[in-house]
C-alpha cells in the first residue's frame, strides 16, 4: 500500500485515516464510538469522515490483511527474571518457530494464568 497516492487530497494524514480504519474493522465499534477515541487522543473528526474512510479504504485494508505473515503453528514461551528500578519483575516472551515475536509480558507477580 503505497500511502502518498492512495490518502492524496484528504485533510487528515494517512495514519489517523489508517488507525480509524483499523478500529472500525479490528474491533468493529461504531464510527461514533470511533469519533469519541479519537476525541480523547486530541483529533477532532467526525463519523462521517470515518464511514467514507472505511467505505473507501476498507477493502484495501482487507488485501493488506491477507498478505501480512501468519505465525507458526509452534510457539514457545520463555520466562526471564530481571530488575526494572529495583523490583523484581517477571519478562514473558512468546515466539513461533521462526523465532519472531508474537507478544512480550512484563509482570511483577507471577500467574498462573498468562
Amino acid at each position: 500500500m503505497k500511502t502518498n497516492k492512495i490518502y492524496q487530497r484528504h485533510r487528515y494524514p494517512a495514519a489517523i485515516i489508517s488507525h480509524c480504519v483499523w478500529l472500525y474493522y479490528r474491533f468493529a465499534l461504531s464510527y461514533r464510538n470511533i469519533e469519541l477515541i479519537m476525541m480523547q487522543k486530541g483529533i477532532s473528526v467526525t463519523y462521517e469522515s470515518i464511514h467514507y474512510w472505511c467505505v473507501k479504504f476498507g477493502t484495501l485494508y482487507a488485501k493488506s490483511l491477507k498478505k501480512t505473515k501468519r505465525y507458526g503453528d509452534d510457539v514457545y514461551i520463555d520466562e526471564v527474571f530481571c530488575k526494572i528500578n529495583g523490583k523484581r519483575v517477571y519478562l514473558w516472551r512468546a515466539v513461533d518457530q521462526d523465532s519472531q515475536t508474537i507478544d512480550v509480558l512484563v509482570q511483577e507477580k507471577r500467574d498462573r494464568f498468562v
